[in-house]
């Protein structure tokens, strides 16, 4: 074998050796970037599922159990009962705690934050960790007592369902609707809400309004935004409604996806 044959073969033999010492390192990048994540991702679970130790939630019974149990058939039908919320040791761990939220039939629940910005409760879980998970968080424009025309609620879509990554799972269409009530528990009082819009929306669209009074204009908002819902659920809405928006991401930097209700009671 000549010498040139050689300085060639060992030219190709160091390229060949190069790309693989390359895949290797990508390899082994990409499975710490991946670890990192699911390190991060179960911080953010453990964390959320220590803080529920502190609330109590009952969830309604299906209607046909509720049927067979009944023994009078005139008796009062049974009052929902809200989550009871350990709200001293919620707020001991970080004042900004301003609720508590829960769907009826899914596993969302978690306690709602008030920033001074949108920005922090976006990568800041709910004890102050910085974690991709994030906290559920209203706007902080809104107010902190849900009396304003319409609450913004934030919330991350997290690829292992977690925060609202179930959300459209959810109220994406007819068939996988698991029921139509929200709970946001304050420390001052329960509200039930019931929901009736869930649909696609801009992510800097006219959905994201907020109204300084229940006006003819949240009246027309209403009905537009009734209008748009992938589920028909059959709710009246109107301008005296108190209305909570629910907002997660879609995987698609233009568009989010909403959950609205309106407030049903008081309890």
């Amino acid at each position: 074998m000549s010498k040139k044959e050689k300085k060639k073969r060992t030219a190709g033999d160091i390229i060949r050796n190069l790309i693989l010492v390359i895949a290797i390192g990508v390899f082994a990048f990409s499975a710490f970037q991946l670890g990192k994540i699911f390190l991060e991702y179960k911080a953010g679970t453990d964390e959320y599922n220590r803080v529920r130790e502190y609330v109590t939630v009952t969830e309604p019974k299906p209607e046909q159990e509720q049927e067979e149990t009944q023994t009078e058939p005139e008796a009062e039908e049974a009052k929902p009962v809200p989550p009871q919320v350990d709200f001293d040791s919620l707020k001991a761990i970080n004042p900004d705690v301003i609720g508590w939220i829960q769907i009826e039939g899914t596993s969302i629940s978690y306690p709602i934050m008030k920033g001074t910005d949108n920005e922090y409760y976006l990568k800041h879980t709910f004890e102050g960790n910085y974690n991709a998970a994030g906290s559920i968080f209203i706007d902080y424009t809104n107010n902190s007592n849900f009396e304003d025309c319409n609450t913004i609620i934030y919330g991350h879509n997290m690829k292992n369902g977690s925060m609202f990554g179930l959300l459209r799972k959810h109220f994406k269409d007819q068939e996988s609707v698991p029921g139509r009530y929200i709970w946001i528990c304050t420390p001052d009082k329960n509200y039930r809400y019931e929901i009736f819009s869930s649909h696609v929306v801009d992510a800097a669209g006219e959905v994201y309004t907020l109204f300084s009074a229940p006006d003819e204009q949240f009246a027309s908002y209403l009905e537009k935004m009734k209008s748009q819902s992938l589920v028909d659920f059959q709710t009246e809405v109107t301008a005296e409604d108190k209305v909570i928006t629910l907002s997660t991401c879609t995987g698609n930097d233009a568009t989010r996806f909403v959950v609205q209700a309106k407030r049903e009671g008081t309890y």
